[in-house]
């Protein structure tokens, strides 16, 4: 996926729910398959919608969401009401505790989970193939980035043969890019100047206010002590953030990772004061983005500039024999924390999915 490729935001109901930041599903209409945020049976359960926005009809009650005009009263209604109504089946499906996996489709007895599946997966309704050809033309109608508003109303189960679905583009308008606004070139740099470069960089602009680093040594890191790493970091990012000290997190592996043979199984708030992470790959193995739905939630929600490098693979690099040479304010193992009178300098371009991280002294 690109930035260029766009996300769309679609729930169960009324738009309340993906306007107010309710649960709702996320996906690339030109990958509708990739669900970062449906990445295991546990992200499904936490990450679903549980309930829906409806105008109350026919006296039905919900919980209302305080808000309503006239005779019209927006109310929220769980799962079952949907399903009752026949709504559900074109959106579901089916989590079985039994086995711990979740079906598509409503066929089977247990949880209901919204996941858009007939629609994303069995191609029900070409919802992912409507949007990605409108975003795409209105980008080039309006030559930037759109943000457009729809709704769609698929006919009940058994009329699904003699009722035709309806797509409603209700609107469009210029996507404001507000932490995109910086365009930056990044052209030929002396390798000497560089801690780091990478390919695979998420995030965009400038980050200038770091004077601290926190680094896993490659050369001394061993994979079967990686939760002792983990603790290590914790300590160091425990300091830092009560000195309200933001810093540049470099390591081997996956940051976060579940299995601690691939990565440094840190916690969100163990890692919470980076304002850039560095992930590098192991020497015998190629590390790929994380792509954990919360870490990756985070990293955005944060503004965390994310530089991944595999240098063995030739894909960027780390200035490894630098860093060793740097005296060290604490060290835990092979953790160092490192201090500079001078900021560091992290420059990436989304655009282009490059990133530099310049020595104190780089120019």
């Amino acid at each position: 996926m690109t930035f260029s490729d766009g996300i769309a935001a679609v729930a169960l109901g009324l738009g309340r729910t993906v306007v107010d930041g309710g649960k709702c599903l996320m996906f690339c209409p030109r990958y509708p398959r990739n669900l970062l945020q449906f990445s295991s049976v546990e992200d499904i359960l936490a990450n679903t919608q549980t309930e829906f926005c409806a105008l109350e009809l026919d006296g039905h009650t919900g919980k209302s969401p305080g808000r309503g005009a006239g005779h019209l009263r927006e109310a929220r209604f769980g799962l079952d009401v949907a399903e009752g109504d026949g709504t559900l089946h074109t959106l579901a499906s089916t989590y079985s505790a039994d086995n711990q996996a979740v079906y598509d489709g409503l066929s089977r007895p247990g949880a209901r989970v919204v996941t858009f599946a007939p629609m994303l997966k069995h191609g029900l309704f070409p919802l992912a193939a409507i949007l990605d050809l409108l975003v795409q033309a209105g980008a080039d109608a309006l030559g930037n980035p759109v943000e457009i508003e729809f709704a769609v109303r698929l006919p009940r189960p058994e009329k699904i043969e003699t009722e035709p679905a309806e797509f409603g583009f209700l609107q469009i308008r210029p996507l404001t890019l507000v932490g995109d606004h910086q365009d930056l070139t990044i052209g030929d740099i002396d390798p000497s100047q560089l801690i780091c470069q990478s390919s695979k960089v998420l995030g965009n602009g400038r980050i200038e206010n770091l004077h601290d680093i926190v680094v896993v040594d490659a050369h001394r890191f061993e994979r079967s002590r990686s939760q002792e790493v983990a603790r290590a970091v914790a300590h160091f990012n425990s300091l830092l953030s009560a000195e309200n000290r933001p810093y540049l997190l470099i390591g081997v592996g996956r940051w976060g990772s579940n299995d601690p043979w691939l990565g440094i199984p840190v916690e969100w708030d163990e890692i919470s004061g980076a304002r850039a992470i560095v992930e590098a790959g192991f020497r015998d193995f190629r590390v790929t983005p994380s792509q954990g739905s919360h870490f990756f939630q985070n990293l955005t929600a944060f503004q965390v500039g994310y530089l991944t490098v595999n240098p063995d693979a030739g894909e960027g690099s780390i200035d490894w024999q630098w860093l060793g040479e740097q005296p060290a304010i604490e060290e835990q193992g092979c953790v160092r924390h490192l201090q500079f009178a001078q900021p560091l300098r992290v420059v990436m371009n989304s655009k282009t999915s490059q990133g530099v991280v310049f020595k104190p002294e780089g120019k």
